[in-house]
């Protein structure tokens, strides 16, 4: 047993002001209520409708009862929210210049259920001005459905930023090719992977490697120099992307390949650094020893 102080980082449980655990690997809970509070009152406080009767506009977040909260477990995400809000809106009508007002509850916002589903229920107060009440249950609850919609893709988005923290790995293979290594050996995947590819090796270009395992897209080709890409395996959180830069330094010789992975989720590092050394570094050494310059290939 390693003496305190002493042990593998990586093994290494830290204390962190954002509550964040270093590995991921332990169950993590982000308590997300205030935040939730402050976002839906942001979202659907000012929302606007109107026709050719009047307009009406949500005033005020009269009452948010409930608690929202994302947690972390093995780089998967996991929500839970439940929400009871009260909402007041006012209204006008553009002939008459009278002003009407009234309240829109949504009595149960939950995971459970999905939005389009979500009870929302419209009322005025007492008096004439029915034309702004069936104005507020169409184009209203349209509206208010979509500024729930906007809060849940911030609470999965902008709310979790950190949870699945990034990485970087930075492992170098020197690869025996007499002449110098391009994009093209990756274009030429298919035949060192012995599987299905799918590359078009350009800027916005999409790919898709090892029978669709590897996905991505190439975000900077400069030829003998450096390719950069999105890249995420299927395994990975949805739309969960590493940035992958691949340098190519020419030595005497033979040409130095670098990588550099930036946004690996962290429970993930040791399987992709496995990828990138046996699937992609052994296999395009083992197939430039073999074959020679790749450009040459059919």
């Amino acid at each position: 047993m390693a003496k305190w102080g002493h042990g593998d980082p990586r093994w290494i449980v830290e204390e962190r002001a954002d509550g964040t655990n270093v590995n991921n690997w332990h169950w993590t809970e982000r308590d997300a209520t205030n935040w939730s509070k402050g976002k839906l009152r942001e979202l659907l406080v000012g929302v606007m409708v109107e026709n050719e009767v009047g307009s009406c506009e949500i005033s005020d977040l009269k009452q948010v009862e409930g608690e929202a909260s994302c947690s972390s477990r093995k780089g998967k995400l996991i929500f839970f929210y439940e929400w009871n809000i009260k909402l007041s809106w006012k209204g006008i009508i553009k002939e008459s210049g009278a002003k009407h007002r009234g309240s829109v509850e949504i009595p149960h916002l939950s995971e459970e259920n999905e939005v389009d589903d979500t009870e929302i229920n419209v009322s005025k107060k007492k008096g004439d001005g029915d034309s702004l009440k069936e104005l507020m249950k169409t184009a209203g609850v349209a509206k208010v459905r979509e500024a729930l919609e906007n809060y849940l893709k911030a609470l999965k988005t902008e709310f979790t930023t950190g949870m699945i923290l990034p990485t970087k790995i930075a492992p170098t293979r020197e690869l025996t090719a007499k002449r110098k290594l391009s994009e093209h050996t990756f274009q030429l995947v298919q035949k060192f992977s012995k599987s299905s590819a799918v590359i078009k090796a350009e800027k916005g270009g999409k790919f898709q490697m090892f029978d669709g395992n590897v996905t991505g897209e190439y975000l900077e080709l400069l030829s003998n120099k450096r390719i950069v890409m999105k890249w995420r395996c299927k395994s990975w959180p949805e739309e969960h992307y590493a940035t992958v830069a691949l340098i190519f330094v020419p030595v005497v010789g033979q040409t130095e390949l670098q990588l550099n992975c930036k946004g690996v989720p962290v429970c993930k590092e040791e399987s992709t650094r496995q990828c990138w050394e046996k699937q992609h570094f052994e296999e395009i050494k083992r197939f430039t020893v073999t074959f020679g310059n790749p450009e040459q290939l059919d």
